[in-house]
Order: structure tokens, then C-alpha cells, then sequence
């Protein structure tokens, strides 16, 4: 995470190219929610390969988070957001609408969502709550 952190906050005012803000991501937002999962997976004594399902899982739902969360700074308003909107471009900081723009923006989160929830498709119902937080990741609005 410190390491994604590094290279976002060395990036601002450079234009980045998408790979590289999906490295960054990754190491990042990814990371973050990649080890939320994993440790919740070892409390709960996942197996090794349940352990690798989700942890591919929390990387995909970190980045469709990271995404939609590029996309609402972009679209959405302040009203709708309870914060001040566009602060990455007030920052100058690049985010996914500036690399892809918005549609592909949204086509991506959605393979990002598709791969996380792939992953767990083997589970049972007791993972119904990830496969919600990731349909919520894609229809939030604030």
C-alpha cells in the first residue's frame, strides 16, 4: 500500500498512461482491500485455495472501487456526494476518466467486478455479502 501511495504522490501533474494507473492502483486501493479480505479469510480459517479466491477477489473489488470512485469525483455533485467534487483534477492528479474517459472507465470497473465476483464463484451462500459489495461498488452514488 505505501509503495502505490509513493508512486501516487509522485505522479501528480504527470500525465500517466493506463497501465500505470493501474499498477499504482493496485498497489494501492487493491492492496488495501486485498488484506481486508485476506485477514477476514485467515480469522475465519480459509483454506489455501479459498485464500487465493478471495484475495483475487479483494484486488478486483479494490480496483472497481478505485474506479467508481474516479467516476463519482468526475460526475456526480457535491450534493450528491456530501464532499466537494473534482478534486482529483484540482490536485492534478490523473484518474481513470482521464486516461479512458468515463464509459471505458466503466466498462473496466465492470471486468474488474466480473473477475472479483469469478472468484468466488465456488462459494456458497455464505459469501453472499461480497457478492453484494461488489454490485454496490458499481451502483453507488455517493
Amino acid at each position: 500500500m505505501a509503495g502505490g501511495q509513493a508512486i501516487d504522490l509522485a505522479s501528480v501533474g504527470k500525465a500517466l498512461t493506463l497501465p500505470e494507473l493501474e499498477f499504482m492502483h493496485i498497489h494501492k486501493t487493491g492492496a488495501l482491500i486485498r488484506a481486508a479480505v485476506r485477514i477476514g479469510a485467515r480469522l475465519g480459517g480459509a483454506s489455501p485455495e479459498q485464500l487465493a479466491a478471495l484475495s483475487r477477489y479483494g484486488e478486483g473489488v479494490g480496483l472497481a472501487f478505485q474506479i467508481a470512485d474516479d467516476l463519482l469525483d468526475v460526475e456526480a455533485t457535491p450534493e450528491e456526494m456530501g464532499k466537494a467534487t473534482h478534486k482529483d483534477r484540482d490536485r492534478r492528479k490523473w484518474a481513470y476518466p482521464d486516461v479512458v474517459g468515463c464509459d471505458a472507465s466503466r466498462a473496466i470497473a465492470r471486468r474488474w467486478i466480473d473477475g472479483a465476483l469469478a472468484a468466488i464463484d465456488t462459494f456458497d451462500a455464505r459469501a453472499e455479502p461480497l457478492r453484494g459489495l461488489a454490485h454496490f461498488i458499481l451502483d453507488r452514488r455517493s
